[in-house]
């Protein structure tokens, strides 16, 4: 069985600079306009959203902090399956910040295609209002 790791156990490589940024976590800070030292401080003020113990990675939720009072919920996914480094595999600004979000929605999140859910409705058409 894999160990579970905690954030307390994280921190320390990331304080030490033994991390590496993902490729989405770039993108990412392109896109929604914030900055690695914004993910690090989240993640030193965060806490464990949801851990994966069988893919070794961890959902944090911190906040970037905007003096004086602007508070913005930053999602953080981490994963350490490697012993000396933790990768950041992604940063994003949630729509709903304190929902743990299922495996498949956060490979959705995660897509990067841009490609849409599909939905299917079943059922009669006269239950849906449009």
């Amino acid at each position: 069985m894999r160990k579970l790791r905690r954030l307390e156990d994280l921190l320390l490589h990331i304080r030490e600079g033994r991390y590496r940024l993902g490729p989405h976590v770039a993108k990412h800070m392109l896109q929604e306009g914030f900055t690695e030292g914004d993910v690090l401080r989240a993640l030193e003020w965060g806490r464990e959203l949801a851990i994966y113990p069988e893919d070794q990675r961890m959902l944090v939720l911190g906040y970037m902090v905007f003096p004086p009072r602007l508070r913005l919920p930053l999602h953080v996914v981490l994963d350490y399956a490697t012993p000396r480094y933790v990768t950041l595999v992604t940063a994003f600004i949630p729509k709903d910040p304190y929902r743990v979000y299922s495996r498949r929605r956060l490979a959705v999140l995660l897509r990067f295609d841009g490609a849409l859910e599909e939905v299917r409705y079943t059922g009669p058409k006269e239950r849906y209002p449009f």
